[in-house]
């Protein structure tokens, strides 16, 4: 997200930000991290009533937001729209359906900059797809959102483990379930990817669908070899990046793109393994 998306992300936040009352508005942007000292000098003028007052208040906020760091407005902005979505500062208004609405249009302004709101936390649209996570058990969803907020948060290293841990988790219920031996005796990432793939049949699955839809059989055997092919080639990226490139403090480098890819697979492998194909 370039500056002027991150400054427009800011407008579309400034109307709820009005609509709570003074005190939970200098709460939400100090958890923020907006500066303490700042924030007390700021929004108090006597000639204002109470409502004054608060727009007063949001309006400097918002000036020394267009002067903050980009990386800086990327994570206030984020923490800002996590915080109003928890649900625990009230709104002026005791109309549950005008908060749902607000909420909703919230949502619906950030969409429209490329982001998206899932459990509470605003993610960029390009990394997740939330119409595959409503597939997904919840700890394989818990740990895909936990790999794209980290990535969001510039934690790259971070991002990395979890997305491995999102497919090590599926794939250990996968060895379990079709007894294929201690998942931990595995020679590596990538093995454990390919076995769990074959013992539930998506490849076969695969077959059986392209063959409904009238494909060649020799296209469709073209087609299944470069996907395995693809699925192995993923998995070992994965698995060197978060051998070689990735550690607990973050001081090795990272490729930022590999690690958006990477998350990216991750969707990729689990959704494959989350499909029921032999029922």
């Amino acid at each position: 997200m370039n500056n002027q998306d991150i400054n427009s992300a800011w407008a579309a936040v400034v109307p709820i930000l009005r609509k709570l009352d003074f005190h939970s508005v200098k709460d939400i942007v100090g958890l923020a991290g907006f500066d303490i000292k700042i924030l007390n000098r700021l929004g108090y003028y006597e000639h204002f009533g109470p409502k004054e007052d608060r727009d007063q208040l949001v309006t400097e906020i918002g000036d020394h937001f267009l002067d903050f760091a980009d990386e800086t407005k990327h994570r206030f902005l984020n923490i800002v729209i996590e915080e109003i979505l928890s649900g625990i500062y009230d709104l002026n208004s005791n109309d549950r359906n005008e908060k749902k609405n607000l909420e909703k249009r919230l949502q619906y302004c950030l969409n429209r900059l490329g982001w998206q709101v899932i459990d509470n936390k605003v993610l960029p649209i390009e990394i997740l797809d939330l119409s595959d996570l409503s597939e997904l058990d919840s700890s394989a969803r818990e740990d895909l959102i936990k790999a794209a907020t980290k990535f969001r948060d510039s934690d790259l290293s971070g991002a990395i483990s979890s997305a491995c841990a999102v497919v090590d988790s599926v794939t250990a219920r996968v060895y379990r379930d079709k007894n294929l031996g201690d998942v931990n005796k595995s020679k590596s990432f990538q093995e454990r990817c390919n076995k769990s793939l074959k013992a539930i049949g998506v490849f076969e699955a695969i077959d059986q669908q392209l063959s409904g839809i009238q494909w060649k059989e020799s296209n469709i055997s073209q087609f299944k070899d470069n996907l395995k092919q693809s699925l192995s080639q993923a998995a070992y990226v994965m698995q060197t990046l978060r051998s070689d490139m990735s550690d607990v403090h973050g001081t090795k480098p990272v490729i930022k793109p590999l690690v958006f890819d990477s998350i990216k697979w991750s969707q990729i492998i689990v959704r494959l393994l989350s499909e029921k194909y032999d029922d």
